[in-house]
């Protein structure tokens, strides 16, 4: 699908050095972040009447992004912007926001300001590579993902006084272990322990979720996929990048959906496969997996970022978000929540 990007110029936003010298009078600590995501049936002003909600209010636009896809009548923003709480109150701004939606018959409009709003809930589900769901927990950890992580869930047991055991109990994370198989995989009780989620995140979760886990669900699930898709689909991707002969290997976070690794693509890292590897044969693969480690820990920041936001929008189960809107929101706010 080809599609239409309007660069939002200055006069819709201040830089980020414009916007906080415009900010000296109030006290830094004051100064809060929010996040607005929109979308509504294309019109005239839609972009002057969200820059003047903000401006109205005192608040500073440091960011905006809209796309507008073509043959399609459906307008796409998201926009970062700073302002003072005591100026404007939290339910004020959403009731600020709500009036624009229904100016325009929006059919999103999501408001997030970190700071103030609750983290969203997530649950980790791994299997027995752990260095995915390591990496994520002290990414968690250092504080350079806010969310907050309910629980732990695996299908391989964990012997009590492993790494992971110990730094889970160290943070009154549970872990739960259910073992699955052909017969049984384990699916109701899965679902009965995430329920209270926000979203889940598979971090090297070596089953196939089925379309009725989906269904019932019925909130975003993303996976993280050591293979640069679309390429490489399944099992072993690196051994197909080696088979094939490939010069760029990568690593993917996409929407979960019923066909395997077929899901909206969030964010993909890649990195050229240069002569250093060529000593690589079909049964050695070291090289090529430590660079989809190095890959894999720098993914979970990113694919955590579009969910600063996304779980919010109720999207359509199986569906979510379209792959271009998913490329919208990416890699916008990292290590800035």
């Amino acid at each position: 699908m080809n599609l239409t990007q309007r660069r939002v110029p200055q006069v819709f936003g201040l830089g980020r050095s414009s916007s906080i010298r415009s900010f000296k009078s109030i006290d830094s600590s004051s100064i809060t972040r929010g996040i607005h995501v929109f979308q509504c049936p294309d019109a005239v002003g839609i972009v002057a009447k969200l820059s003047e909600c903000i401006a109205s209010r005192g608040g500073n636009i440091l960011g905006a992004d809209v796309f507008v896809p073509e043959n399609k009548n459906v307008f796409y923003s998201r926009s970062e912007f700073i302002f003072d709480p005591v100026k404007w109150p939290r339910l004020q701004m959403d009731e600020d926001f709500l009036r624009i939606s229904k100016m325009f018959d929006a059919t999103r409009s999501v408001v997030r300001v970190p700071k103030l709003d609750p983290k969203f809930k997530i649950a980790v589900l791994a299997s027995k590579q752990e260095h995915c769901l390591i990496d994520l927990l002290h990414s968690w950890q250092d504080g350079r993902l806010p969310v907050d992580i309910t629980r732990v869930i695996s299908n391989h047991d964990r012997f009590p006084n492993t790494h992971v055991i110990r730094f889970l109990e160290r943070n009154s994370i549970p872990y739960h272990y259910l073992g699955t198989s052909k017969e049984n995989n384990r699916e109701d009780e899965i679902l009965d322990l995430v329920q209270n989620t926000d979203f889940l995140v598979l971090a090297r979760y070596m089953q196939l979720l089925s379309g009725k886990f989906l269904q019932r669900y019925r909130k975003d699930i993303i996976n993280i996929h050591h293979g640069l898709l679309p390429s490489f689909k399944g099992g072993h991707p690196s051994k197909q990048a080696f088979d094939a002969g490939v010069k760029l290997i990568g690593a993917t976070s996409h929407f979960v959906t019923e066909e395997l690794d077929a899901g909206p693509i969030i964010e993909q890292m890649v990195i050229i496969v240069s002569t250093l590897c060529s000593h690589l044969n079909s049964g050695n693969f070291s090289c090529l997996y430590s660079v989809m480690n190095i890959l894999l820990s720098h993914q979970f920041g990113f694919c955590f970022l579009f969910f600063q936001v996304a779980p919010s929008l109720s999207l359509p189960p199986h569906y979510h978000f379209s792959c271009h809107v998913a490329k919208m929101f990416r890699c916008k706010l990292y290590f800035t929540w």
